[in-house]
């Protein structure tokens, strides 16, 4: 059985954004485009990560790489496998690297060679493909033992990491340790926030690219409220008799019908005409689905009519997410424990995850619906359903951490939580907005406005361009001069 599996990757043309950006951010852009074409001409750009269904990392490569192709840019997707055990020690490294102990197992010996013999297979693989000149990103820590293996080729090796805490604990300190051996071995390590580089790495060989959303992709596009509805009812999300077709537009431009149905927790369906305050995220303890609930039944539930949705993907379909299921039982546990004044209100949804683009259409509509948006993460490398509710014009209640700081200016484009573990004070955020429809729409026209000038997908493939332009120039600089450190190159 092959280690690596080949994603494909659909050009797609940067002309589409001339709708959603200023004639001169539009120009820009072009330019920057045809200046990536042809420095990068006869060059492979691989990305490497470990999985091609959920989380945020695929839901910037898919549409990034589709632009780079449209850009002229050859760039592929490699897809590494692992073991569950793999998985659980990678899990592990996520958690550290968000300075948190995660399932308490150790960071030893074992693990390293758990980590290092699972990667053997797929960098053998790798080797085999990338030529001297090419550029690999790695993303992650699943991959960053791939870095040396893939140096030695000749090609420039980019490990983009997109976790991290701004003020580092023992437990991310640990993570760093296990991984820096590898990590070392790549030239650029790229960071979504500065105060995210490690420790000890050399300065100038750090980047930060802030991660984008595609207000094109399925989960943004436009929908019209009757689409959403009728995506939503037949998900089994609203129980609701709809006319409209379910349909929505796949990336590649064909016609695409939402079909599966999500699977539902609740006493009673959900209706249209009530409120909803809505989180979106991975069954992950560092979302804090828990305290979601236990928010919502104490402080909101009491204080307005409005009902819960915890949303997240089917556990089963996320194969590098090894305690997404222990967490989704958790919350099912703490549901069945609810007063049953309060669990009435309250829907846990699993959504499909067979179809991605499908998957994508649903939380587009789930997102859409909801009159309040909540990310009330423990950790946070960035949150892309922030920018993704952000986009839509939803009122956003996010914690004041990690990447979430960058999108949401407090009281303007949405509001922050000091302490996302102050239950009183999430409460309070979520029922001044749910009171003040006013006020839901100014937050919603700003957020929408913050998204679209600094987090849509040009400005994110316009950094990458330029650090591998960059890279690239100074490894050719290098090489030509005879008296540089062969480590440089």
């Amino acid at each position: 059985m092959a280690a690596l599996a080949h994603e494909p990757v659909h050009a797609t043309a940067p002309e589409r954004f001339a709708s959603v950006l200023s004639p001169g951010e539009y120009e820009a852009l072009l330019g920057l485009v045809d200046q990536a074409a042809r420095q990068l001409h006869g060059r492979v750009i691989w990305n490497v990560n470990s999985t091609a269904k959920g989380g945020g990392v695929v839901e910037m490569l898919r549409p990034l790489l589709g632009y780079c192709r449209g850009a002229g840019v050859d760039a592929r997707w490699a897809v590494i496998s692992g073991t569950p055990e793999f998985f659980a020690i990678t899990k592990r490294i996520h958690n550290r690297l968000h300075g948190f102990a995660g399932d308490g197992g150790p960071l030893g010996d074992s693990e390293r060679e758990v980590y290092e013999e699972t990667l053997a297979a797929s960098a053998r693989e790798l080797v085999e493909l990338v030529r001297p000149g090419d550029i690999v990103i790695l993303h992650d820590p699943q991959t960053a033992g791939l870095a040396a293996a893939i140096r030695a080729t000749g090609a420039t090796v980019m490990w983009r990491c997109h976790v991290g805490l701004d003020a580092a604990n023992e437990h991310a300190r640990e993570a760093w340790d296990f991984l820096r051996g590898h990590v070392l071995n790549a030239h650029v390590f790229i960071f979504s926030r500065a105060g995210f580089a490690w420790e000890g790495l050399p300065r100038d060989h750090v980047s930060v690219i802030r991660p984008s959303i595609d207000a094109f992709a399925p989960k943004n596009a436009e929908q019209t409220p009757e689409q959403s509805l009728a995506i939503l009812a037949t998900a089994g999300v609203l129980a609701a008799e709809v006319d409209a077709y379910p349909a929505f537009i796949r990336s590649d431009g064909t016609p695409g019908r939402v079909q599966r149905r999500a699977e539902m927790l609740e006493e009673a369906p959900l209706t249209p005409d009530v409120p909803v305050v809505m989180q979106v995220s991975r069954w992950d303890q560092l979302k804090d689905p828990l305290g979601v609930l236990g928010a919502f039944a104490d402080h909101v539930a009491g204080r307005s009519d409005a009902h819960l949705l915890l949303v997240g993907p089917s556990t089963a379909a996320v194969a590098d997410d090894p305690e997404g299921a222990q967490v989704l039982d958790a919350v099912r546990a703490a549901w069945h424990e609810l007063p049953a004044s309060v669990r009435r209100r309250v829907h846990l949804c699993s959504l499909p995850m067979d179809d991605i683009e499908e998957n994508a259409a649903i939380v587009n509509a789930l997102q859409r619906h909801a009159d309040v948006v909540v990310q009330k993460s423990l950790a946070e490398g960035f949150g892309l359903t922030v920018a993704e509710a952000m986009w839509k014009q939803r009122p956003v209640v996010a914690s004041r951490i990690g990447g979430i700081r960058d999108q949401i200016e407090h009281g303007r484009s949405g509001l922050l939580l000091p302490d996302p573990r102050d239950l009183p004070q999430v409460g309070a955020a979520v029922t001044e907005l749910l009171a003040d429809a006013e006020r839901r729409r100014q937050i919603g026209v700003a957020a929408q406005r913050r998204v679209q000038q600094q987090f849509l997908g040009p400005h994110h493939l316009g950094r990458y361009f330029e650090v591998m332009q960059r890279v690239a120039s100074q490894r050719e600089h290098r090489r030509t001069d005879s008296s540089a450190d062969p480590r440089t190159t």
